[in-house]
């Protein structure tokens, strides 16, 4: 057997559909979840940190904004390796973790049956239901647009991350040319943005639907709502264009987002304690 050293950073966007299940599903991540992951990659996972989803600005239901929480890892290897297939314990993800999250038709039954935790996280992208995002990226942030000058004393951020991918009938080199040339430009030369990163999605690892990964911050909603909705109106429209309003793309399966603090609620590997 022999492991493969391949270091990455990952993201977990995690939606809840209704307010009757932010507490179960808290409920559920903090009983079971977060004790069946560490057992699992507790040697190859240095960070695995929760951060709390802000509320949704106005308008930002047309961006796709998930609003449960987004996880992150730091990853020494890939799990999704051959040589780390054989688990010795099941992970607890009963079906209704995946209506709280909207991968499934909400109903009222009680949905008990136990699914493995990698077709969890494959679920979803049919019948109009959302896929489930879990997205690979590099360790460090590949390009750098904007406030790479700013420091801890310049804070507190108000962080809106986005995953994006393009229609099918648009190419990633004619979509990346739409979103490099008509769209960040733009957002780098507003004032309201302070920083703005970007990174490709690794999606050799796990087939995540989307491809690129973007982060702005700004001073709060009402800044991001000027610079977002009010500014970005007069983004110009790409001709594969099938939505009317910036950013022209259908929510939760072309674009999603979250709007996050600079401050985790829980560093898992260090700060759990069952």
């Amino acid at each position: 057997m022999s492991v493969e050293f391949q270091p990455m950073r990952s993201l977990i966007y995690v939606d809840v559909v209704k307010e009757d299940y932010r507490h179960q599903l808290k409920h559920w991540l903090h009983r079971y979840h977060i004790a069946d992951s560490i057992s699992q990659f507790g040697p190859y996972v240095t960070k695995y940190a929760f951060y709390p989803a802000l509320p949704t600005p106005p308008e930002g239901e047309r961006f796709g904004t998930v609003r449960m929480q987004l996880t992150e890892h730091y990853w020494l290897i890939s799990p999704f390796q051959n040589d780390l297939k054989v688990k010795t314990i099941t992970e607890y993800m009963p079906l209704d973790t995946l209506k709280w999250q909207g991968m499934i038709p909400d109903t009222d039954e009680h949905l008990s049956e136990n699914m493995d935790g990698d077709t969890h996280r494959s679920s979803g992208g049919k019948d109009d239901l959302p896929p489930f995002i879990f997205a690979f990226v590099p360790v460090c942030w590949e390009e750098d647009f904007k406030g790479k000058e700013r420091t801890v004393e310049d804070g507190p951020n108000y962080r809106w991350q986005f995953v994006l991918r393009y229609p099918d009938c648009v190419s990633k080199e004619e979509g990346d040319g739409w979103l490099y040339k008509d769209v960040i430009p733009v957002f780098a030369e507003m004032p309201e943005v302070t920083r703005l990163l970007t990174s490709r999605i690794k999606q050799e690892v796990n087939s995540c639907p989307y491809n690129r990964v973007v982060e702005m911050w700004f001073d709060g909603p009402s800044s991001w709502y000027r610079a977002a909705v009010e500014k970005a109106a007069y983004i110009k429209k790409p001709g594969w264009a099938k939505h009317d309003k910036f950013p022209y793309l259908r929510p939760r399966f072309e674009i999603s987002s979250i709007f996050v603090t600079d401050i985790a609620e829980i560093d898992n590997m260090t700060q759990y304690r069952g």
